[in-house]
């Protein structure tokens, strides 16, 4: 049976190439960067060249890179580290109610120690409310923290016109973003659009798990929140693999070799997806904002009547790979709290399937996927009192 993955939200297929480039890491260079001695100055040589690789691509410098073990890490370092170090100057947050579990859980974390905290409403596209974010803003404001573009809904966040607001504010409000799906399927430039601090993930670029960075602007300070000895990196203390830092290293080198080429084909192959599922299966619900508007490779649809954790099962049994409307949200049968605040109703956040893009995926996979789709959608609408219902 054939293996179509669309899943690559969760997690995406390692690249030959990045295979590849781990090895020597894990038989022969296995040491840990060290001054004065042979192979630790190798090491240590070759680390600065995988943040130089990483660091051009968002027009940052290489000392503002920091290797983490994972975007989960590089969130808690940033938001923990940031209000820790900077208290004395506010402890007032504004996030979103549609962010992702990193940044909620570490905003509420700071919620119970006593710091205030706005949580910014969306419209039904998941755009957060620009004028309350401008309203919301006081002398005590301290960090603005974001998912730029929606794990959910791909949903991408006007950070340009963001910028613009937290600028006009009387003081220095911080910007973090959590950029672990919109990296390497959007542009982003740190300075064109206002990020202090920024955690991104290999693993989504088919690149290796395990392994993410957090970009931290200069002259940014972050206290410690993770104690021990300092392998790597001063905030990232103990250990970190080499080998998967070389191997997120040649992801990031493959995706922008020719950048613009490879966000041509995500996006060609997400609006066929969307297309085709719109043309062939009646009931249907689009989720999240279109066209430029939305992540490159995120494409959201509801299929009313019937359950999302049926059509990804059934789909799975065909070799087929893809999420539901409750990833990362919980691991129950909870309705999605990003599709609720889109005002979406509890029918819909249970039908809705996520399907996400790599540059593996073919058109020809998006016409098997679709045609085993039509199958299951009939299959269970069949069987849905709700859909003979409507229909009788």
């Amino acid at each position: 049976m054939q293996e179509i993955y669309l899943d690559n939200c969760l997690t995406s297929k390692p690249a030959p190439e990045v295979i590849e480039a781990m090895i020597p890491y894990l038989k022969d260079n296995f040491h840990y960067p060290k001054n004065f001695v042979k192979k630790g100055s190798i090491i240590s040589s070759d680390i600065e060249k995988y943040k130089v690789e990483i660091s051009r691509t968002i027009g940052a410098k290489s000392s503002e890179i920091h290797f983490t073990t994972g975007g989960t890490s590089a969130n808690n370092l940033a938001i923990k580290g940031l209000l820790s170090a900077n208290v004395e100057k506010g402890t007032h947050i504004i996030c979103s109610v549609i962010d992702y579990p990193d940044i909620l859980t570490n905003v509420a974390f700071f919620e119970n120690s006593g710091f205030d905290v706005t949580y910014l409403s969306v419209d039904s596209e998941g755009f957060i409310d620009l004028e309350e974010l401008k309203n919301s803003i006081c002398d005590n404001t301290i960090l603005f923290t974001t998912t730029i573009a929606n794990h959910v809904v791909g949903t991408i966040q006007p950070m340009k016109e963001i910028k613009r607001i937290l600028e006009s504010a009387n003081h220095k409000i911080y910007v973090h973003v959590d950029a672990c799906e919109a990296y390497g399927r959007m542009p982003i430039n740190v300075d064109e659009l206002g990020i202090d601090l920024m955690s991104i993930s290999a693993h989504k670029i088919n690149g290796p798990q395990g392994i993410g960075a957090l970009y931290n602007r200069k002259g940014v300070r972050l206290a410690q929140v993770k104690h021990g000895i300092s392998r790597l990196d001063n905030l990232e203390t103990g250990g970190i693999s080499t080998a998967l830092i070389a191997g997120f290293a040649k992801a990031v080198e493959l995706i922008y070799k020719d950048f613009n080429a490879h966000l041509k084909h995500l996006n060609s192959i997400s609006n066929y997806l969307i297309n085709k599922i719109e043309k062939e299966i009646p009931f249907t619900l689009f989720n999240g904002a279109r066209g430029e508007k939305r992540i490159s490779h995120n494409v959201n649809i509801s299929f009313e009547y019937i359950e999302g954790e049926a059509i990804m099962v059934m789909l799975d049994l065909n070799g087929i790979s893809v999420a539901t409307g409750s990833a990362c949200a919980s691991q129950g049968l909870k309705a999605n709290y990003v599709m609720m605040a889109l005002g979406r109703n509890h029918e819909q956040s249970h039908g809705s399937i996520k399907f996400t893009i790599s540059t593996y995926n073919t058109f020809k996979e998006i016409d098997l996927t679709v045609e085993k789709l039509i199958e299951i959608v009939r299959e269970l609408r069949n069987r849905s009192p709700l859909y003979n219902q409507r229909n009788n």
